[in-house]
């Protein structure tokens, strides 16, 4: 049975950190330090790096960690540092762990985003947040809503393993969006607790997702509504995705 446990770096990122048997895998590591720091008390031997995307707050620690390490690195092959080039359909088998993921393409915060599924778990990046998702930097909202699509339609069971803690800001947005929902009501209520006490509010599931998150319920006839009070054409999944999603680049809760 393997451990995964979110790794702080920055001023909101995690580093995902999975660990059995003496060995452990992470996902990007936007920064060396406080992962090498974790592996040391944890007495772990890092065997694998996996990376969604490139951005520099995912692939920071990439050299510093391969030196220390010697470790493969999977990824978008366009990515530099990547020794194992992986793309949609294809699979990942960490050494030493006997642990193994499906690799996804879910483009739309990037063009080169992937996730990674298996082991009951999704590393997912910058796609899908806790009760939100990534922004539009390079694809199109017709992308990132068949990525985000994708995703929901994982077991509800699977951890989500986002890399920002954007939770609590994101919430704010998802009642706005959608006041009268309970499920988020009460999820919106405990995740202030647990940053009260400096907790992460992750991982979440996609079940809890599916149940609170706006940019995956474009289905739901209460955010139709909202998505046509901001203009949305029509209640397309892609037209109630991409009302919302420039609704949240100007909310200001």
């Amino acid at each position: 049975m393997s451990t995964i446990l979110p790794v702080p770096i920055l001023q909101d990122n995690y580093v995902w950190l999975m660990h059995q048997a003496g060995h452990a895998l992470v996902v990007d590591p936007g920064v060396a330090a406080p992962v090498v720091a974790q592996l040391e008390t944890l007495g772990l031997h890092l065997s694998a790096i996996l990376v969604t995307h490139h951005h520099a707050d995912h692939t920071g620690g990439l050299a510093e960690l391969v030196a220390r390490y010697g470790c493969p690195v999977y990824g978008p092959p366009s990515i530099a540092g990547i020794s194992h080039g992986v793309g949609d359909g294809g699979k990942v088998s960490v050494p030493g762990m006997g642990v193994s993921f499906a690799v996804m393409a879910v483009p739309g915060h990037t063009l080169d985003h992937i996730a990674y599924h298996g082991e009951g778990v999704v590393f997912c990046g910058d796609t899908l947040f806790a009760c939100g998702c990534g922004r539009l930097f390079e694809g199109t909202a017709t992308q990132m809503q068949a990525s985000l699509a994708r995703l929901a339609a994982l077991p509800d069971e699977t951890l989500v393993c986002c890399t920002h803690e954007y939770t609590l800001s994101n919430q704010q947005f998802a009642l706005a969006v959608e006041p009268d929902n309970p499920a988020l009501q009460q999820r919106h209520q405990a995740d202030r607790l647990r940053r009260a006490q400096q907790l992460p509010t992750l991982p979440s599931s996609i079940g809890l997702e599916r149940a609170t998150n706006p940019f995956l319920r474009w289905a739901e006839p209460a955010i139709q509504a909202a998505a046509a009070s901001q203009g949305a054409i029509d209640n397309g999944p892609v037209a109630v995705f991409a009302t919302l999603r420039e609704w949240k680049n100007v909310f200001r809760g």
